[in-house]
This record gives C-alpha cells, sequence and structure tokens, in this order.
C-alpha cells in the first residue's frame, strides 16, 4: 500500500510541475516560418530522372557521369536515378519530386502539356536533332508488310514511348491494322532494347523500337541485322531532350542548361551522354522545337490534351 501512495504521490507532482513550467515563447507576431532549404543543397537535392529506354545499367552508369559532372560545374548537389517507366517521370516532375527530366518526345507533350514541364536541350544524334521509328521482324518470318502482322504477337516498349509506341499505332491503323484488336498478343517490353531482344529470340514476331535499336544490343547479338529486319519506317521525330519542372528558378535553370551544354564538349561528358542514350550532342531548345510535331499528331487525330487528363 505504501508502494501505491509513493507512485500516486509522485505522479500528482510530476502533474503540478508541468502545469507550473513556463509555456513556451509565442512567435512574434508577423515572422515567417523558417525557410525551406535552397534547392540544390545537400538537405534539398535537385533531382535529375532518366526514363528506362535503354538499358538500365548504363543508363544509370552514365547518369550518375552526368551527375558528377554537373555538380562539379555548378557547385549544386544532384542525384540522378532512372524511373520504372516512361510515365513515372512525367509524374514525379508534376509532384516536384524530380526537377530536371531526360523525357523522351511523346513524354515531354504529356508532361508540358499536364504539368507546364518546360524544354530547355534537344539532344543530338548522328548530326541531327531528328530521328525515325522502326517496325521490326525476324528476317525468316514471312512477314513483309504492316498487314502481314495481324494475328501475331507484337512487342511495345512503353504506353509512352514516342517511336515505341505512338507513331508505329499511327502506322499500323493506316495499313488496316487494329493495334488494339488485329494482333493475337501484345507484350510492354519496357526499353527498344528488350523489343529488339525479343523480335530476335522469337518471342515477338514484330516489334516497335527507334532507328536503329538494333545497334544497341549489337555487342551481344552480333548477328541482329542478319536477323531482325525493318519492314517499315516512320517520318521524322523530334528527339528527346532535357526538361524542366514548373516554378524553378529561371536563373537556376539557365545556370544548369549553360552547364550541359559545356559538359556535351567535353571528351567526358561525350562519353556519358553516349552511355546514357546514344546521344553525340546538346543543343540549346524550348517547346516551339515540338511544334511540327504536335501539328503530326493532331493530322492524326491524336489527342495531347485528351491524353493529359
Amino acid at each position: 500500500m505504501k508502494r501505491i501512495a509513493l507512485l500516486t504521490f509522485l505522479a500528482v507532482l510530476l502533474l503540478v510541475m508541468a502545469g507550473c513550467a513556463p509555456p513556451p515563447p509565442p512567435q512574434a507576431a508577423g515572422s515567417a516560418p523558417a525557410a525551406a532549404p535552397a534547392l540544390g543543397t545537400a538537405d534539398n537535392p535537385l533531382v535529375m530522372s532518366f526514363v528506362p529506354s535503354g538499358d538500365t545499367q548504363e543508363i544509370i552508369a552514365g547518369g550518375e557521369a552526368i551527375e558528377t559532372m554537373l555538380e562539379e560545374k555548378t557547385g549544386l548537389v544532384i542525384e540522378s536515378n532512372v524511373a520504372t517507366s516512361f510515365a513515372a517521370v512525367v509524374e514525379a516532375m508534376g509532384a516536384g519530386n524530380a526537377h530536371i527530366g531526360w523525357l523522351n518526345t511523346f513524354a515531354y507533350l504529356l508532361a508540358h502539356e499536364k504539368y507546364g514541364v518546360e524544354a530547355r536541350i534537344a539532344t543530338s544524334r548522328f548530326g541531327s536533332t531528328s530521328y525515325k521509328g522502326q517496325i521490326i521482324t525476324q528476317a525468316d518470318s514471312g512477314i513483309t508488310t504492316l498487314a502481314d502482322l495481324k494475328g501475331k504477337t507484337f512487342c511495345w516498349v512503353d504506353p509512352l514511348s514516342t517511336s515505341g509506341y505512338i507513331i508505329p499505332r499511327v502506322e499500323l491503323q493506316a495499313a488496316g491494322v487494329n493495334p488494339d484488336t488485329d494482333f493475337a498478343k501484345t507484350v510492354e517490353a519496357g526499353s527498344h532494347n528488350n523489343v529488339a531482344i525479343a523480335v530476335y529470340n522469337g518471342e515477338c514476331d514484330g516489334g516497335a523500337t527507334f532507328v536503329d535499336a538494333r545497334s544497341s544490343v549489337e555487342k551481344d547479338l552480333p548477328d541482329i541485322k542478319t536477323k531482325v529486319v525493318v519492314i517499315a519506317e516512320s517520318p521524322p521525330i523530334p528527339n528527346d531532350g532535357v526538361s524542366f519542372a514548373a516554378g524553378m528558378d529561371p536563373a537556376l535553370v539557365d545556370k544548369i542548361v549553360a552547364a550541359l551544354l559545356e559538359i556535351a564538349q567535353t571528351d567526358a561528358g561525350k562519353e556519358a551522354l553516349n552511355t546514357v542514350y546514344s546521344i553525340s550532342g546538346l543543343e540549346a531548345a524550348d517547346d516551339s522545337f515540338y511544334d511540327g510535331f504536335r501539328a503530326q499528331l493532331d493530322a492524326a487525330g491524336i489527342s495531347i490534351e485528351d491524353l493529359s487528363k
């Protein structure tokens, strides 16, 4: 009983002491809350995201090299990552979880329409800022036209891939093939490399990639250009590029853009860009770079506005 009484007394004493403790000093009227750490610092790093359009390990390696060089050039703290899908980068930029996006063409158009993401750099390959898509099949498949793909298994890259989904669907429809109903089976392979490999292995009868995704896996499959052939090519498509989330400080964006353009002129930068997406150079650009392609999509009945909802 004495033990219980003692514990009760101590509990009451603690309550009394707590009640007598002075309250915390009130915040001064009109004072602002503590400011968030500046973007690009250790407590609030810039996040740079890459779409998984090629070999993920190579994109990681190239991305980390670009990250390191960009940090050295700007003094900013940057974290790079490769997203699990094209859409994941778009949504991350819209949510403020990614600030710099290496977006393919259609993903950029969607991100711009939906979240105000702004293009500032276009990539160059083989001296051109545009490229083409292709539809491939095995050389001995007996498939020589798009119409021959009816009833077959077809490989896509990703629903937001320009040359690996959006444009080939238009081409197939023009050839009388309904991409939603005329295939026996469709597969989302996740990357252009994976589509080329799947067709090579006979896992898919046909597939859509950029020109020429076969080169990206030729080291491991030296006979791929003999075994896998192209049966259709698309009109020119504007290249992918580097874009920035809405609301970023324009001076900060300009600083990053200038640094990336400088990095692209160095040997180390060229190697990293080639590793990440087979890029040979970077050029300054803005949203108008994609206006011609928007017109092509409109003519094909594809609405970016509808797809962004």
